[in-house]
């Protein structure tokens, strides 16, 4: 049986770097026939209308965008933007490599609430004044890669990244906490991680509480503690979110699909769909086929 046909995955493309910053206006005079129709990454991007309004259809939401708001897509998120004519703004784009190439700059706190920040699926409003403060660092950023000076260049280009970093989350967590234990951030962290590459193949809390050396129920218990949910409810949530992607973005079918994300038997598929989901996976596809490409409901079960 042949695999699913794959939603178009965009690679950054880049002469070295692992990072990059746009504009909009640029991205559109440039006619890019990537931004015409949805796709997704293998790499992180932080999207902010500067002035004008957009919409953002990331997986089956559709998100409007004014003035100072920014959304940030994470890798693998079906997702397109659509914006005005006198639509002004940014795209920063940047790879897993260039957040762990200073790994002693962006500690497991910044890394953990960037993890939110990319989770959180909505968009986030910049304040006037900080919107300010927030594009003179994108400029001094985009001195530095213009000039690149070999010794210091991207040395410069990190630290102004973390600082702009820094203010996005302030305008993310409006009531900001503690973050927990650096060990229980960090196996958060690698769980999702694994998750996000294994979820097609490895679908048991035990798979990866063993390339993690802990028991299934303490890793159980601290994703749930940090997240609210178990890590079996995450990963069944994982398989569920890429079967919506396939049936709604593309043409295959229920056999296509259970097959590309590791299911032997399609009826063992139909089942877990329905249990994670609520509803037939044949519902869900007819209504993909009758409804328009982009719609408000939500992909998430």
């Amino acid at each position: 049986m042949k695999e699913a046909p794959i939603i178009p995955l965009l690679k950054f493309e880049t002469s070295g770097l692992s990072f990059k910053i746009e504009t909009i206006r640029g991205l559109k005079e440039e006619q890019q026939d990537s931004n015409e129709y949805p796709h997704k990454q293998n790499y992180y991007e932080i999207i902010w209308i500067a002035r004008g309004a957009g919409t953002i259809h990331a997986d089956l939401q559709k998100l409007i965008v004014e003035s100072n708001m920014v959304y940030c897509v994470k890798p693998g998120e079906v997702h397109l933007l659509q914006t005005s004519e006198d639509t002004e703004g940014f795209v920063i784009s940047f790879t897993d490599t260039f957040i762990n190439m200073n790994e002693h700059e962006f500690d497991w706190k910044c890394l953990a609430n960037l993890f939110h920040l990319f989770s959180s699926n909505r968009p986030i409003q910049i304040g006037t004044e900080l919107a300010t403060e927030m594009k003179e660092i994108i400029a001094k950023m985009q001195k530095e890669l213009d000039n690149l000076y070999p010794c210091c260049g991207m040395h410069l280009v990190k630290r102004y990244f973390k600082i702009f970093l820094i203010y996005l989350i302030r305008q993310f967590e409006q009531n900001p906490q503690e973050t927990r234990q650096t060990r229980e951030t960090e196996l958060v962290q690698s769980f999702m991680d694994l998750l996000e590459k294994n979820f097609k193949e490895k679908k048991m809390v035990f798979e990866y509480a063993a390339q993690l050396s802990v028991t299934p129920n303490y890793l159980n218990g601290i994703i749930k503690k940090n997240t609210g949910f178990s890590a079996g409810h995450h990963i069944r949530q994982r398989v569920v979110l890429e079967a919506k992607r396939l049936g709604w973005y593309s043409d295959a079918g229920m056999k296509e699909i259970a097959y590309s994300l590791g299911f032997s038997d399609s009826g063992h598929f139909s089942k877990f769909f329905k249990a994670v989901s609520g509803m037939n996976f044949s519902e869900f596809k007819k209504q993909s086929l009758t409804s328009p490409m982009f719609s408000q409901q939500s992909l998430t079960a």
